[in-house]
């Protein structure tokens, strides 16, 4: 029983940190154009010296 005095509080820590980290990454823009990565593979265009594509910036 005295074990649920730290598993509580831990349980609730580890959810609020997964919880902050979900909010971080979509306030971040990291969800918010899925479809475009997985079309650069299908378009040709230049690459780095590491091999990751190289793309024209787009202006907002």
């Amino acid at each position: 029983m005295d074990i649920l005095y730290l598993l509580i509080p831990l349980s609730t820590v580890l959810a609020l940190l997964i919880i902050g980290t979900l909010a971080w990454a979509l306030s971040g823009g990291q969800f918010d154009d899925l479809e475009q990565q997985g079309e650069l593979v299908f378009e040709p265009g230049e690459v780095d010296a590491a091999g990751v594509p190289i793309r024209p910036r787009t202006t907002r």
